[in-house]
């Protein structure tokens, strides 16, 4: 193994309950005055965000809402904003909502500043240094489901409509000044959204764990993720008001988030183009495809899975770690297969040779070719493990 890394690591995360409450300070101490309140066109119209708003006008900040976010954000949603951004006069975003409106808000204010187009910054080499730096807007991010982890992250995942295909745009600045994350603004996520969310989390622990570049750091941190998230997305599942377990599921996504600048893998390369096309749930996408990628890595991941397991408390062995995850999502009401999705094995065709272009792939610990590509999406529409 090639023993050399490049590590960072998040940035300010303000958490604990009741601390929307200092949202206005913490866009204030980012620099803005006018901000732009980028979120979904659910999220907008519920309470919490309206609480949000009024923490921003307590503060004496004029803030304007942008809400044409779909679920799998898409190029016009963003160029949209952009043009919001312009319009209203802002000077900065504040990202408020699930993993898209986070992804969307992000990226708005990275490309308020830029004069080449959203694709020139596509996370691929140093593409990302194409970039003005003095155009990125400062961000303040806010989650307020438990799952993508977007808050610490310095990239985003939008859908480019033309090619239906998913897109991560990255910049080092895309990172948030600051993160609020309270977990009582999760308490009112349906069952579906809870647990969706808390499966992404799981997702991006277990392809972080096992990528295979050195980042010991990013081990640990996925390890002890995945145990918040084993013990408890099944707590949330049954009672959506734990608290406890809220906060718990929402410290695993920042730190499934955190750990994955080391890697993702196959999971998330057949999800996307999955998600892309039928404009699936991402962390629910993730879930289906979860149990046939691990056997699918299982010659290279068994001794790392023993141990992980081990740290789980589960018996040692691949087998009780397939199990657990099979059981979790069985109890969490997670479809075994493609179906539930109404994919098209039609299309598998076209999704095999998608994937392994996808920017996760290369993150896999065993090659995900087009062959192998086409096997999963088979294995996943009959359930054959």
């Amino acid at each position: 193994m090639n023993l050399t890394g490049n590590w960072s690591y998040p940035t300010s995360i303000r958490f604990g309950a009741g601390r929307i409450a200092e949202l206005g300070a913490a866009a204030k101490g980012a620099g803005m005055q006018r901000p732009l309140f980028v979120t979904d066109p659910v999220v907008a119209g519920l309470p919490i965000a309206a609480t949000a708003l009024g923490v921003l006008e307590a503060a004496g900040l004029k803030a304007t809402v942008f809400s044409d976010v779909k679920p799998n954000p898409i190029a016009a949603n963003i160029a949209a904003g952009v043009a919001a951004l312009k319009a209203g006069g802002n000077d900065g975003v504040v990202a408020f909502g699930g993993g898209s409106a986070l992804d969307a808000g992000k990226v708005i204010a990275f490309m308020a500043g830029q004069s080449r187009p959203m694709w020139d910054f596509e996370d691929v080499g140093d593409w990302w240094t194409r970039a003005d730096p003095a155009g990125i807007f400062p961000i303040v991010a806010v989650p307020t489901t438990a799952g993508t982890g977007s808050e610490v992250g310095r990239a985003g995942v939008i859908t480019d409509e033309t090619t239906h295909t998913k897109k991560v745009i990255f910049h080092p600045l895309m990172m948030p000044k600051v993160v609020i994350c309270d977990p009582e603004l999760t308490v009112g996520m349906p069952r579906f959204i809870t647990v969706g969310t808390g499966m992404d989390a799981i997702a991006h622990c277990l392809e972080a764990y096992f990528g295979p570049t050195y980042h010991p750091l990013a081990d640990g941190i996925a390890a002890e993720g995945l145990r918040l998230a084993k013990e408890n997305l099944p707590r949330v599942a049954k009672d959506g008001t734990d608290i406890e377990a809220r906060a718990h599921m929402m410290s695993a996504a920042a730190m499934g988030a955190t750990a994955f600048q080391k890697a993702l893998g196959a999971i998330h390369a057949l999800s996307h183009p999955v998600g892309a096309l039928y404009d699936t749930h991402h962390g629910m996408t993730n879930a289906v495809f979860m149990p046939y990628v691990l056997v699918f890595n299982r010659p290279a991941i068994e001794d790392k899975i023993n141990r992980l397991g081990a740290y789980l408390g589960l018996k040692p062995g691949f087998t009780p770690f397939l199990d657990w995850i099979l059981q979790l999502r069985a109890e969490t009401g997670v479809p075994h297969t493609l179906a539930a999705f109404k994919v098209d094995a039609g299309k598998f065709d076209l999704m095999s040779r998608m994937a392994p272009n996808d920017p996760t792939a290369g993150g896999n610990p065993m090659p995900l070719d087009q062959a192998a590509s086409l096997r999963l999406f088979e294995a996943a529409h009959v359930g054959k493990l």
